[in-house]
């Protein structure tokens, strides 16, 4: 397998899962301004040019981040990466990954954007996304992992989102749960070395 990705973006949530999985697999970095990895045009392998991408053994690929976890959890049941099909808890783990996905990795996507201005980049963090981060340090202060006790791939893209508000000057070290969630995470072998492939660490 392959994971196209570009450091620190939302590709790595999928090999945080990945290695949680044990699986092997292949790292190809797309460099975001020219759509190009060291194989050539990135947008011959997915016209959407959007990481991450996870090109399958047989030469099949899947995009879209919470996809591919999901892909990742049902090929690989044993590490228990999701709740079984038909639970309840199984949809509680959708809906978190939904929420990341449309909610806060959509709003924080809009503070990278070079089409919108520091000044207005501050008043939408603080009108939208304050409320988000609210409600996910409410939650954690009750639970080490998103579904409670257990770690899932709605932990590794959370993590993954939560790991950008300092790169675009926004403070959350007011949120005490947050952190101690960051902290727990970053204590996982998977995490280690996730970050430190993509020379984040």
């Amino acid at each position: 397998m392959k994971l196209y990705y570009s450091p620190g973006s939302c590709g790595l949530a999928s090999q945080i899962a990945l290695r949680e999985a044990g699986q092997k697999f292949d790292l190809v970095a797309v460099d975001f301004k020219t759509k190009t990895t060291v194989e050539g045009d990135y947008l011959k392998v997915t016209p959407k040019g959007f990481v991450p991408a996870l090109k399958l053994d047989d030469g099949d690929l899947l995009t879209e981040g919470a996809v591919i976890l999901q892909w990742i959890a049902d090929k690989n049941q044993d590490a228990n990466l999701l709740p079984a099909f038909g639970t309840r808890e199984r949809y509680t783990a959708l809906e978190w990954l939904n929420f990341v996905a449309s909610d806060l990795h959509k709003s924080m996507a809009v503070l990278f954007s070079p089409f919108v201005d520091p000044e207005s980049k501050a008043k939408f963090a603080d009108g939208n996304l304050t409320s988000k981060f609210e409600y996910i340090d409410e939650h954690l202060s009750k639970n080490d992992y998103v579904l409670g006790g257990r770690f899932s791939v709605a932990d590794a893209y959370l993590y993954n989102v939560l790991s950008w508000p300092g790169r675009v000057n926004v403070d959350i070290s007011g949120y005490a749960s947050i952190g101690k969630f960051m902290a727990r995470m970053e204590q996982r072998p998977s995490v280690q070395d996730a970050l430190k492939a993509e020379g984040l660490r």
